[in-house]
């Protein structure tokens, strides 16, 4: 492994002498070049516009600045010439410049961007309507005004090009694919994904990163990609804060409120949220089952309370010295109640009844430290952080059973710890002006241990319920070095990578029969090391026009609850449970995108193909610990390898000044493989010689249309209309019917700009239903009413001065070039 690392290296460092001569006109064309700061703290703006007009006003090239500010033109006409510099919430920068002899190198220094105003809005600039940026390995959705006021993340990401929400769970999925990693900040969270996205109000959301391609320098986990959420972060001298509440309702209630303050004096700066979200919920079901003609009647209700808790500080030594440290604490608890009543229609006495009362809480605390390095030299710098998370549930399940003739009660206890420990070291050395250099090493321990004990869940081989404890354990360790090398060339710009990687994964279920005082235990290893390379090209044709290439290798590394073999949940028919001996799946990811900036807006479009190796995908089973009883397993099996396709168009269009349309398209279509076994549900005393098993295979296509109207009708007044339609997806074992549905909202602004008031009613024409039909293990029909059409109300205000923005934290993208685009 050090022998690779040596042999990439010395390549790496032959190229980068190969390319290091610094460019020489060779024409008559000019060069202008310079660097970008804010005028009042003389620091580097990135991602600035810099564009370059004839005096006729007509655009004749241009381009942005780099991290640290600078940024170089070529090829610049000879003749009279306009440069203007434009970055939202500053004024805009012009100066005529003449190109021609003696003047083909045009050095226009450092240039002061002054602030537009001291008002508070220049805390945090928050543009009107949300936009996309087209970078090298990602699509940056910013959130504006639109979006700010949905309320929660989750109502955001609903609206988020590529991404659907399951209406039920939360789960999140991108491209039609649930094998995505959401990150906040940039860092994992051991806080499940569903309960934490509802709990971020919408106002924090700075921006939605959606990395469909990471490169070598990411965690290659993820068949689909990352999403990374960046939220606002304050740093303005003084005291500043922010206040946000919501409320929503339909049959229940549901609050979410959050506050932020920070206090910065010279050079520390200290920072503190809290953020809570309260919520019931009730959602009615029916399934239909065909070949036995029944129908199970199922009403659930929840009541969830969730708080969490962010204190950190900054410490600014002096320009090349930053060390920060905050942490993250959340508390939640939930209790769910659930009823399913099964009605057998030509089995009299047959019929089934469980009340199933669930009580869980957990509590997580994240604890993060970051030092950060500058050099003398522009853009070189050193970065090391330690992430550690922690994670604790305990949940108790009483599954009661009133009917004739079927299992006892049961009680089911779960206590669940999980530890994550993060450490990166990564380097930035900007080679020459065109090329960069970065490498990195980074270790990921991951720890977990499941405890669970039911005092009736099975049968042993007489057919008598027994009382079980099973105790899971789950190691695995990942260590990982890269290397990434970037050069512009013209209007070219290449970046190639390669991240590999050793994985030791050590696993542990101990069963225990505590009748017999019986125990079985099944080990599990797997260690494994693979390279995973990334390659990207982007070529700029003009500042009208903009094409990618990228290829990647990633990996879905099997999750806990893929492979944790204790049950996750029980129906009186089905219960959840992972495979212990899962293995991981690769994928090879191939991606275009394409950029075209109109007079009045943009478009986006993309094309992605994947091969799958040993996917992964669900399996139905046949319970054998309980054949009298027809129950069924549903859990996860490696398959054979398979591929995937689709396509993505986003624009952004203001016909007026008043009205801004986004809109955007995708599809995506891919071959789904199965195992699913079956037994006739008539027989009486069947055996295991009575399993049928079936391989099944399905081509699932799914499409999505979304457009968001913004209609400004003043400075304070606006209002909002968005609508959605998802087409029909057709997995394994369902084919779920299409939905769509409209939302209308409106936003007042008041109290000069400090306040703002949101109303929003969802789903105005009452259309959003969740129906399905499976034919596998069985013939049936479902149908549920999940609490879809809510009014909303949301407040929010901030509060304080704003006469200095600090240096924001260094982020792992900085090397990456933008392109304007719509939502």
């Amino acid at each position: 492994m050090k022998n690779l690392f040596f042999m990439c290296f010395l390549a790496l460092s032959v190229l980068v002498n190969a390319h290091a001569n610094p460019e020489k006109n060779i024409d008559k064309n000019g060069t202008i070049f310079g660097v970008v700061l804010d005028a009042n703290l003389k620091q580097p703006l990135p991602y600035v516009n810099i564009v370059i007009k004839n005096n006729q006003n007509e655009i004749l090239t241009g381009g942005i600045t780099l991290d640290d500010g600078s940024f170089k033109i070529n090829k610049v006409a000879e003749g009279d010439i306009v440069v203007n510099i434009q970055y939202i919430g500053y004024k805009t920068y012009s100066k005529n410049i003449t190109v021609g002899k003696g003047n083909y190198r045009v050095n226009l220094g450092n240039i002061l961007l002054e602030e537009e105003n001291e008002s508070l809005e220049a805390v945090t600039v928050v543009a009107e309507v949300s936009t996309i940026q087209q970078k090298i390995d990602r699509k940056i959705v910013n959130v504006g005004k639109d979006l700010a006021n949905m309320g929660t993340a989750t109502d955001i990401m609903t609206a988020v090009p590529s991404v659907n929400v399951d209406a039920q769970t939360g789960d999140i999925s991108l491209r039609g694919n649930q094998n995505v990693r959401v990150m906040i900040d940039g860092k994992l969270s051991n806080i499940p994904t569903a309960q934490l996205l509802r709990q971020l109000p919408s106002t924090s959301i700075k921006q939605i990163e959606l990395i469909t391609n990471p490169s070598a320098k990411y965690n290659p986990e993820g068949m689909s990609g990352l999403i990374n959420i960046i939220l606002h972060k304050n740093t303005n001298i003084g005291f500043n804060g922010g206040l946000s509440t919501g409320v929503q309702h339909q049959r229940e209630a549901k609050f979410n409120s959050s506050l932020n303050m920070n206090y910065r004096n010279g050079k520390v700066n200290v920072y503190g949220s809290y953020g809570n979200n309260i919520r019931k919920g009730v959602n009615f079901g029916e399934i239909r089952q065909i070949e036995n003609n029944s129908y199970q009647a199922i009403d659930l209700q929840d009541n969830n309370k969730s708080h969490l808790y962010k204190v950190g500080v900054d410490f600014y030594f002096n320009d090349k010295n930053t060390i920060s440290f905050f942490t993250n604490q959340n508390t939640f608890d939930g209790k769910n109640d659930a009823t399913s009543e099964f009605v057998f229609n030509d089995l009299i006495g047959n019929d089934q009844k469980q009340i199933t009362k669930s009580y869980s809480e957990n509590s997580s605390g994240q604890y993060n430290f970051n030092y950060k390095l500058d050099f003398n030299k522009s853009g070189q710098n050193i970065e090391l952080e330690i992430d550690h998370n922690a994670f604790d549930n305990t949940g108790d399940t009483n599954n009661g059973q009133i009917s004739n003739n079927v299992r006892p009660d049961f009680i089911e206890l779960t206590e669940t710890e999980r530890n994550r420990t993060t450490i990166n070291l990564d380097y930035a050395d900007p080679l020459t002006e065109n090329s960069k250099l970065e490498l990195g090493f980074q270790a990921r321990l991951f720890d977990t241990e499941i405890f669970y004990e039911s005092d009736a869940r099975v049968r042993n081989e007489n057919g008598e319920y027994i009382p079980t404890t099973t105790d899971y354990t789950y190691e695995r360790d990942i260590y990982s070095a890269y290397l990434n090398y970037s050069k512009k060339l013209d209007k070219w710009t290449y970046q190639i990578g390669l991240r590999a990687e050793n994985v030791t994964v050590d696993a542990n279920a101990s069963e225990t029969d505590l009748s017999l005082n019986e125990e079985l235990i099944i080990p599990f290893e797997n260690n494994y090391f693979q390279l995973y390379p990334s390659v990207f090209f982007t070529y700029n044709h003009s500042d009208k026009n903009s094409y990618q290439i990228s290829y990647s290798r990633r990996i879905d590394r099997p999750g806990v609850g893929q492979v944790n073999p204790i049950p996750q949940w029980n129906t009186p028919l089905v219960t959840n449970i992972g495979n212990q001996s899962l293995e991981p799946q690769f994928t090879n990811s191939l991606e275009f995108n394409y950029t075209k900036n109109l007079k009045k807006g943009s478009i986006t479009g993309g094309v992605f193909y994947r091969i799958i190796e040993d996917e992964i995908n669900r399996a139905v089973k046949v319970d054998r610990s309980d054949l009298q009883s027809n129950r069924f397993l549903l859990t996860y099996d490696n398959f054979s390898n398979t591929t995937a396709y689709g396509l993505e168009l986003s624009s952004n269009y203001r016909p007026t000044k008043w009205w801004s349309l986004n809109a955007s398209f995708d599809l995506y279509s891919q071959t789904q493989k199965g195992i699913a076994e079956r037994i006739d549900p008539t027989l009486t005393n069947p055996t295991e010689n009575d399993i049928v098993e079936e391989a099944v295979k399905v081509e699932n296509n799914i499409w999505n249309f979304r457009v968001f109207n913004n209609l400004r009708v003043s400075k304070k007044l606006s209002f909002t209309a968005f609508g959605m339609y998802r087409g029909k997806n057709t997995g394994l074992n369902f084919e779920m019917d299409p939905m769509y549905f409209v939302n209308l909202g409106m936003r007042y602004s008041f109290l000069d700009s400090k306040a703002t008031l949101g109303l929003s009613f969802n789903d105005v024409f009452n259309t959003q239903k969740i129906a399905i039909v499976s034919e596998r293990p069985y013939l049936q029909t479902a149908n549920f009413s999940p609490e879809f059409r809510t009014f909303s109300m949301n407040f929010n205000y901030r509060f304080g001065n704003s006469k200095y923005r600090a240096k924001s934290r260094k982020r792992r993208n900085n090397d990456e070039k933008q392109v304007q685009g719509g939502l």
